[in-house]
């Protein structure tokens, strides 16, 4: 049923109810058939999200390694085997540990309590046992404990923004509508999770639980499935073909070594096991997750707080942002933006607004009485709690209260008598004496003010009130998405002490108009440049009207607001329509959150990395099918937060904007990282390889590549993840979505760096063979190279196809902590018996060393020459 339009009389026949409410008996009925409470998911324990750390190709390989090493016997490397594949998943674990929790959230926002009539009595009932038919009673400060269908309302105004996003709150009443209206404009329905901001009225439950507007969003939560990330689409990718090539390799070999050598069992097995165990880049899942870490960090720093580990990089290829428009790209603190007299239009916005309008209340009998009219006919209080602005009243009167705090207007006054404000009349008027003469103060719409006065002020005096020139202002401030409140006034006797409507109908003199709107942060407009800048496209999609939406639009910079399309229109459009028309509009208006999650998925479906902002309940669902969703740390509702991968804690448009700079720099440090870690892995692979074709004994154990691995490896890596983002890193586009983490040049690179590593690693080893060096010895020297070897290709990968040595080296202080670390490192493995003893190692000379150093400047230049080379073939 539509309940708003239908009269009250209706809905009580409807839902069998009466005047005096349900008796015991139907309730009890009725509460059989369900409860007022939110459906919710069961969510997984901790083990199982501990456990998922392990469901990988790769670790599965390890796994297997680590379990055929124990059956053989070997269990000082299966243990150290285990230890890696544990530690990732730790690593991995605790970086996700903040897990969501929306639905949670959505169930804390409903009322706890409830003021019911039953059987003609009030009762206080737990919100979580009221039923359809229930006279419920509201008062300011209650949370609306169901959606309810107005029945009765004295000045009742509540806050809807956490469902449509709109910072005014909503005057309701009990008349039916006839039209379709959006959910923004049903002015006689309270919905469950709603404030009640002042006023008291009576309603009648029409939905409970998952029925209500609340929970329809609890539902579409619920629908929203985890999306993976571009990067761990491409990481899953990658290690999917690095098994396969792995699976292929083992697989030729063990056929290659059963036709064509004599192994016995246990050496082919440990031959596959050194294989898969050197193949498999076990570091980089650790060396993945630090990178990130260090994003989420230096993000936090910036106010942007990360909960998603994997949400940093995606934030690098965003392409389109879509945003709310209240509390994120404008204040949510409605503002007097503009003041209209009789004379001119003046912009309360400018650099010298504030100083000016206490120069000009000075002199300008106009704005003066309109600075009177603000503070006295006013009902409204502002307070601040911890240093944040509180609105007690409406945020309409809050913003006629701050301008006229700024006129610095200080008069001996006090009240006699007031009118309050009522939506049957739509004005206030309030009987005041000031500096020992009495005026009666109006405020109050415009269409009713204006047919209320008989003149206007200028220069002091009183004219005839001239309309045309009046509404002609109220049409012009009207299409900026102002609200217009008019402001009038008249000089009465001091004898006079009460004031009736009767008193307002003769002699008031306009005196202005107000032109208030939520303004636009300064903040968002630079954000919009920079992101459209960068390739990023930006696009409103609100809960308020279209007017004030394109006027917003126009203020802030974007591109496609001509055609803006408000919820209708959506819902006259298929979503293949939808998916055609969603690119070529930066504007939504009246939107639902329904409406919202679909262009989302629209937009998604056009190929886009998409990021959606919110603060409101309204806007939980689209952040959670978004790629990236953005909630608002200040002002959102915990729903939201938990709904989303990023909050900002300043609240501040802008912060996205560094956020999508720090995305793509540390998407490039993981592309750099890649490049490292696969042409190291697959060197250590090939010493296996050609050593099993050649019919050589293998040049290090599994525990010498183990190490090799995890600690060079990350040590190493973990000073790329501090590289800075080139200098033209925010005047590109972003990248393709679909492109592949290794493209053709990657492969090229990762394959000759890998066989020059391997070449380098055999030559040295022939040296030693030479020599008739013990194996240890042979062992430690093939290490060391590996490691010169890797921490000049660790130079190299700095810049992907620039020279490498650069200014920017020398701020990397991470850079070079690596380097002294991995000395330390190097050095225990090389001179303590203590790591002899564990990993077979022996105590090497300089010359020995030198040949190792040697290597590694060979593996430095060919690839610098290699870079120059690709650069000039680009050029040309």
């Amino acid at each position: 049923m539509i309940w708003y339009k239908m009269t009250p009389e209706q809905v009580l026949t409807a839902l069998q109810s009466g005047s005096n409410g349900l008796d015991r008996t139907q309730r009890k009925e009725k509460q059989e058939e369900g409860s007022n409470t939110l459906s919710k998911e069961k969510e997984a324990s901790k083990l199982q999200k501990f456990f998922h750390h392990f469901h990988d190709l790769l670790i599965y390989v390890l796994l297997v390694s680590a379990v055929l090493k124990g059956i053989s016997g070997d269990f000082v490397d299966m243990a150290i085997i285990l230890f890696v594949v544990i530690i990732n998943a730790v690593i991995g674990y605790v970086q996700e540990a903040k897990a969501t929790d929306s639905l949670e959230s959505l169930s804390s926002m409903m009322s706890s309590d409830a003021v019911v009539l039953v059987d003609g009595e009030k009762e206080t009932v737990k919100a979580e046992s009221l039923v359809p038919g229930d006279i419920v009673y509201l008062s300011p400060g209650d949370i609306v404990p169901a959606d309810l269908r107005v029945l009765e309302a004295y000045n009742l105004v509540i806050d809807e923004a956490i469902l449509t996003g709109e910072s005014t709150p909503v005057e309701k009443s009990t008349l039916k509508l006839d039209e379709e209206a959006d959910l923004g404009d049903h002015t006689n329905m309270a919905y469950s999770g709603t404030l009640v901001n002042s006023g008291a009225g009576i309603g009648i439950v029409v939905q409970i639980g998952d029925q209500t507007e609340i929970g329809k969003i609890n539902q579409h939560l619920k629908s929203v499935g985890s999306n993976e990330t571009p990067l761990i689409k491409k990481i899953k990718q990658l290690n999917k073909q690095i098994f396969l090539f792995l699976m292929g390799l083992i697989i030729f070999l063990v056929l290659f070594s059963l036709f064509f050598r004599e192994l016995s069992a246990s050496e082919l097995l440990s031959s596959m096991i050194a294989l898969a165990v050197s193949a498999v880049p076990e570091g980089l899942p650790a060396v993945l997750s630090i990178i990130l870490s260090v994003g989420v960090t230096r993000m936090a720093r910036q106010h942007a707080i990360i909960k998603k580990m994997p949400a940093v990089e995606t934030l690098g290829s965003m392409g389109v942002i879509c945003s709310d428009k209240t509390g994120t790209l404008t204040k949510n603190e409605m503002e007097v933006v503009a003041l209209v007299t009789s004379k001119e239009t003046i912009d309360t916005t400018t650099n010298n607004a504030e100083s000016d309008s206490i120069r000009q209340v000075e002199i300008d009998e106009n704005l003066r009485k309109m600075a009177e009219i603000a503070l006295y006919c006013n009902d409204t209080k502002i307070t601040y709690k911890n240093g944040v602005r509180e609105v007690i009243g409406n945020p309409t009167e809050g913003a006629l209260l701050d301008w006229a705090n700024h006129t610095a207007l200080v008069e001996e006054e006090h009240d006699i008598s007031k009118i309050p404000f009522d939506s049957s009349y739509k004005y206030m008027a309030t009987l005041v004496e000031i500096q020992d003469k009495r005026y009666i103060y109006l405020k109050g719409a415009p269409d009713v003010l204006l047919n209320m006065v008989e003149y206007q002020l200028s220069d002091e005096k009183s004219e005839r009130f001239n309309e045309s020139y009046w509404q002609q202002k109220i049409s012009q401030q009207a299409t900026k998405g102002q609200r217009i409140l008019a402001a009038a006034f008249k000089e009465v006797t001091k004898e006079q002490t009460t004031l009736a409507h009767e008193d307002l109908q003769n002699g008031m003199v306009l005196a202005g108009l107000f032109g208030i709107i939520d303004p636009p942060k300064k903040e968002a407009i630079e954000a919009v440049r920079i992101s459209r800048k960068a390739g990023v496209s930006v696009k409103m999609i609100t809960g308020d009207h279209k007017d004030t939406a394109v006027a917003i639009a126009k203020e802030i910079g974007l591109e496609n607001y001509a055609n803006a399309l408000v919820g209708k229109d959506i819902e006259q459009l298929s979503d293949d329509e939808l998916t055609k028309v969603v690119l070529t509009n930066d504007v939504y208006a009246r939107t639902t959150p329904e409406h919202k999650l679909r262009l989302v998925h629209a937009i998604q479906k056009n190929g886009q990395i998409v990021g959606m902002t919110g603060d409101g309940v309204n806007d939980a669902p689209a952040l959670k099918q978004a790629d990236i969703g953005i909630a608002m740390g200040i002002k959102g509702t915990e729903v939201t937060k938990d709904a989303a991968d990023m909050v900002l804690a300043d609240d501040n448009f802008a912060t996205i904007t560094l956020a999508i700079k720090e995305g793509r720099r540390v998407y490039e440090n993981l592309k750099k990282t890649i490049y490292f870690s696969l042409p190291t892995a697959f060197a250590q692979g090939l010493l296996v390889v050609v050593s099993l074709l050649l019919d050589r004994p293998l040049p290090l154990t599994s525990v010498q590549i183990l190490w090799l691995n995890m600690v060079t490896t990350i040590t190493l890596s973990f000073a790329l993840g501090f590289e800075p983002l080139a200098k033209n890193g925010m005047d590109k586009p972003p990248r393709n979505p679909k492109e592949n983490i290794l493209d053709r040049y990657a492969v090229f690179r990762i394959v000759y760096v890998s066989l020059l590593l391997a070449a380098l690693g055999f030559l040295v080893n022939g040296f030693l063979e030479g020599r008739n060096a013990s194996e240890a010895v042979m062992q430690t020297t093939l290490i060391t190279t590996i490691v010169f070897g890797q921490v000049f290709y660790m130079i190299n990968c700095r810049e992907i196809y620039k020279f490498s040595i650069n200014k920017s080296i020398l701020s990397n202080k991470v850079l070079w902590l690596s380097l002294l670390v991995l000395i330390i490192l190097q050095a225990l493995l090389t001179y303590t018996p203590i790591m002899h003893l564990a990993l077979g190692t022996a105590a090497i000379g300089w010359p020995y060393i030198k040949l190792a150093l040697l290597s590694g400047l060979v593996v430095f230049v060919v690839v610098e020459l290699e870079k120059l080379i690709t650069r000039n073939l680009k050029k040309n």
